[in-house]
């Protein structure tokens, strides 16, 4: 059981919207670097969704279904 990365986002509050939302779908998820979001190097740091390996394909669809809405 490791973690993968699903998605990146520009922005933490986007990415605290799909952690909430997969969460409540009973998801395994993780947010990374919403604490750290800034800047490195001059270049804008991304926040990134991780999921469970074996959850990757069921919460990506969930994610798009979510998303189309």
């Amino acid at each position: 059981m490791s973690l993968v990365e699903l998605r990146r986002f520009s922005s933490p509050v986007e990415g605290q919207v799909a952690l909430g939302f997969l969460k409540s779908h009973g998801f395994h998820v993780a947010l990374f670097d919403a604490v750290s979001f800034g800047y490195a190097d001059g270049f804008p740091l991304e926040v990134r969704l991780m999921v469970l390996d074996e959850e990757l394909e069921e919460v990506a669809a969930v994610l798009k279904a979510g998303s189309e809405t």
